[in-house]
């Protein structure tokens, strides 16, 4: 461990490894950008009770929905907003719980400032904290497009699906890296007057 409680990367990583591989085996594998689209199903439905719908087909009842999106890979959105207390759902909301256990039991502790405006953030951009938020707003946004339209996020192709040897996850982590590399330069280029 770090002197102020963080593991390096190598348990991290070994940590990381060690629950991918219990998913795999007693569940399925990890992903967490299709729960957005199962919570905005979600919230639709109670908006508009008709845009999950019960069909029978062939003397069997089925979900669908008339939105082609939450329709998609048999209806798996509109199936798992009527049933939400599904495995995809409690991974998200157990990382959240995870990272709540990890301050009570030494883990990293912002100060109240860095809570606002991350010593990182502020290193290059200042202590504007409407910027902050503004900027981290839009990366979210860009963020879980970019992975409902790439059909999974980091965990889904980069955790579960590279371990799995997709060739759709491959293709994505090539994406990321090439992407993500010149613009992180790019963004965080010395600025003048020594920032």
């Amino acid at each position: 461990m770090y002197p102020n409680g963080e593991w390096n990367w190598l348990k991290g990583g070994i940590a990381l490894a060690a629950v991918a591989i219990a998913a795999f085996l007693l569940v399925k594998p990890i992903g967490v950008s299709t729960q957005f689209a199962v919570v905005d199903t979600m919230i639709w439905k109670t908006l508009d009770p008709n845009i999950v719908q019960k069909k029978e087909i062939n003397g069997k009842e089925v979900l669908t929905s008339p939105n082609a999106y939450i329709n998609k890979s048999h209806a798996a959105y509109a199936r798992a907003a009527e049933h939400p207390l599904n495995y995809g759902l409690i991974f998200v909301l157990a990382m959240i719980g995870g990272a709540f256990v990890s301050v009570l039991t030494g883990g990293p502790k912002p100060t109240e400032h860095e809570k606002d405006v991350p010593e990182g953030f502020s290193r290059y951009f200042g202590q504007n904290k409407a910027l902050r938020y503004t900027l981290a707003f839009i990366g979210g946004v860009l963020t879980l497009y970019g992975a409902r339209l790439a059909g999974g996020c980091t965990s889904g192709h980069m955790i579960s699906g590279i371990s799995q040897t997709a060739v759709s996850s491959l293709l994505f982590a090539a994406g990321v890296f090439i992407t993500a590399i010149p613009t992180a330069i790019w963004l965080y280029r010395k600025r003048k007057g020594g920032a």
